[in-house]
């Protein structure tokens, strides 16, 4: 069984990025070359800022909806 991790990526213009994967090492290298998101493509360079492993794909897509509804200082709080 296959781990889930939930991440914030910090693109270069200071935004953070929010996403949920399987393989957090092949994910964060898509976003880097610009394969990820559409959000992060042309905002790189990309920093892996913040993970959380988590128990399941349902789990992981609830935390990430919960992360991307936080405010931007409790981003930075959490990846702090």
């Amino acid at each position: 069984m296959m781990a889930w991790h939930v991440y914030l990526v910090r693109c270069a213009d200071g935004t953070l990025y929010a996403g949920a994967t399987t393989d957090l090492v092949r994910r964060f290298a898509a976003h880097s070359d610009g394969k990820g998101a559409r959000y992060t493509r042309g905002r790189g360079p990309l920093v892996l800022a913040w993970s959380e492993e988590v128990a399941d794909r349902s789990a992981a897509l609830r935390r990430e909806r919960q992360i991307k509804r936080l405010s931007r200082a409790e981003k930075l709080r959490l990846v702090r």
